[in-house]
């Protein structure tokens, strides 16, 4: 055998390099499975419901951290781009009370701002890309930085860094893509917003006709 090899030495290495992947590569897949961690339904769940803004606002260095946070008990009103209507959805799927939005970590708006860098002013520091969490500015050091509207979440990050004050929030101008038209309730959600009285009263009155 080893005469074999001797004379064969770059096909011997080949088969060799093959039978260790395979040897590797079965460890490997039989570890993945034996020592596999299930992930936690509710954090996915909870992380599905919030904007994916990533801005950091609710203290949490993005929306799956401050998901994995709620799993394990913090408040669920820390997230201002989500606004009042996220934290209805989640208090909805943790079957809790919800709170009001925690005006420690900012304020809902209804109008959607995107960062507006004013150019001609820039003196390319960095700090604003530093800050951004979503890689929203375009820019290198001692250069001019630009924003990438369609990227920008609006979450402000970027104004506190800039030490020249040269950044602005605007508000994003609605279009025909971003207009919605709201239905009217079902005939199922129309029954469950009446009370229990103004049912029975109907009930009454559709009697005294009767009679």
């Amino acid at each position: 055998m080893f005469e074999l090899i001797a004379q064969h030495p770059i096909p011997a290495a080949l088969v060799a390099l093959g039978g260790l992947a395979i040897i590797f590569g079965a460890v490997l897949g039989f570890a993945a499975i034996k020592f596999k961690v299930e992930g936690d339904p509710i954090v996915e769940q909870i992380d599905s419901l919030l904007p994916q803004t990533q801005c950091g606002q609710c203290g949490y260095p993005g929306c799956r951290p401050y998901a994995e946070a709620i799993a394990n008990g913090d408040t669920i009103n820390k997230c201002p781009p989500g606004g009042q209507t996220t934290i209805n959805a989640i208090a909805d799927l943790l079957d809790v009370e919800a709170p009001t939005l925690d005006e420690e970590h900012g304020e809902e708006s209804d109008t959607r701002t995107v960062a507006y860098i004013r150019e001609d002013e820039c003196i390319g520091c960095t700090k604003c890309i530093q800050a951004c969490p979503v890689d929203a500015i375009l820019g290198a050091a001692k250069q001019m930085h630009t924003v990438i509207v369609s990227e920008c979440t609006g979450c402000d990050l970027c104004l506190e860094p800039c030490p020249v004050d040269c950044i602005d929030m605007l508000p994003v101008e609605k279009g025909l893509a971003d207009w919605k038209w709201n239905l009217p309730p079902s005939a199922e959600e129309q029954i469950k917003a009446l009370r229990p009285g103004d049912i029975i009263a109907s009930d009454q009155d559709s009697g005294d006709q009767a009679a």
